[in-house]
């Protein structure tokens, strides 16, 4: 069974971990952008607790019989001023599964429940590394498209 809920402290250790493993995966595609600095995974597992339970930042996880699955974290920003989409910005950075497989089902179901909550919001904007293929795909199943891209390279 599966089930999406407000992220509470006690999950803030899974989330970083799974994050941890997401930045090792696309630091080998692009070594120097993702290059994870000392103590990242402490920095980013304090991060997130300050973030878990902030009323201005919607954090949502999911479990599937009653194992930690996977987490997306939405804040909501005002655009650029060079921008008018209508309205702030549902930004989603923090937002991964445990299984790649399960993109298509929880990654998707994570990314509506975020979105369903981001009242007031005329878009959003997901962060997503470009050799990330599953969660690309279950990006375009949800109906997003690509609006940019950063390219970069080491000086």
């Amino acid at each position: 069974m599966q089930v999406i809920r407000e992220a509470s402290p006690g999950d803030v250790a899974a989330m970083a971990g799974l994050m941890a493993r997401r930045r090792e995966e696309y630091e080998r595609y692009q070594p120097v952008f993702w290059r994870r600095a000392p103590g990242a995974a402490d920095r980013h597992a304090a991060f997130l607790a300050g973030l878990v339970g902030d009323p201005e930042v919607i954090v949502r996880v999911c479990e599937r019989d009653g194992r930690f699955a996977g987490f997306a974290i939405a804040s909501l920003v005002p655009s650029p001023p060079v921008y008018d989409p209508g309205g702030p910005t549902c930004t989603i950075d923090d937002y991964a599964v445990v299984d790649d497989r399960d993109w298509a089902a929880i990654g998707v179901d994570l990314l509506r429940a975020v979105t369903d909550e981001a009242r007031g919001a005329a878009q959003v904007v997901v962060v997503c590394g470009h050799a990330d293929q599953a969660k690309r795909e279950a990006l375009r199943l949800a109906g997003l498209s690509i609006a940019s891209e950063w390219w970069t390279a080491p000086l």
